[in-house]
């Protein structure tokens, strides 16, 4: 299985995720941009829970967004939780070896969804990356409020169609979070997230 690797080319498909809750558990919702970059169109999704958390829909939107990309693609994907990223590049494989299971022999947090963005990222090659949240990075500003929209239970138009005719026209820029927060304080938001039992 390889989740991370690094690919070139000007063929990759982006995809912004994010989640939300009100409440952990509460209702929540999650948000996914989709650049398809053959066919240049771009595509947003969402939805919502009635219980659930915060890690339940970052991971639904990462699967969701995924899922509307062709198997094979490659593709990247811009994400604000460490969580997501930490599970799915390195907790991930002990799970998997240990039966899904963590060090301690319990049963792993959110294993269902875990295993279902296991399968997604095996159907085509993925590279997540970290961009800072509520920084200004356009893509992940729009899921923030596609997730915050459905978990307030707020009516919202999602756009699907040319990527020329999408009305943020910087949203494939992410250099404002390399420009806002720095790699010092973006390595050090990634090294201070809560550390779950792997």
């Amino acid at each position: 299985l390889c989740t991370m690797l690094c690919y070139t080319g000007s063929m990759e498909n982006i995809i912004f995720t994010d989640g939300a809750s009100r409440g952990n558990p509460g209702r929540g919702g999650w948000g996914a941009v989709v650049i398809d970059s053959a066919r240049v169109t771009l595509a947003e999704f969402g939805g919502c829970e009635n219980n659930t958390t915060n890690n339940r829909m970052e991971l639904t939107s990462a699967i969701e967004g995924l899922s509307k990309t062709e198997q094979d693609s490659i593709n990247i994907v811009y994400t604000d939780s460490s969580y997501l990223i930490n599970g799915i590049t390195k907790w991930v494989f002990g799970w998997q070896r240990n039966g899904w299971k963590t060090k301690t022999k319990e049963d792993v947090l959110n294993k269902d969804l875990w295993m279902k963005l296991v399968d997604e990222t095996k159907k085509r090659k993925v590279n997540f990356k970290y961009v800072g949240g509520h920084v200004g990075v356009a893509g992940n500003e729009r899921c923030d409020f596609i997730a915050t929209s459905f978990a307030d239970n707020k009516k919202i138009d999602l756009y699907n169609g040319p990527l020329s005719g999408y009305p943020i026209i910087n949203i494939q820029d992410v250099s404002q979070n390399l420009e806002k927060i720095g790699d010092k304080k973006s390595s050090k938001a990634r090294s201070n997230a809560k550390a779950y039992s792997y």
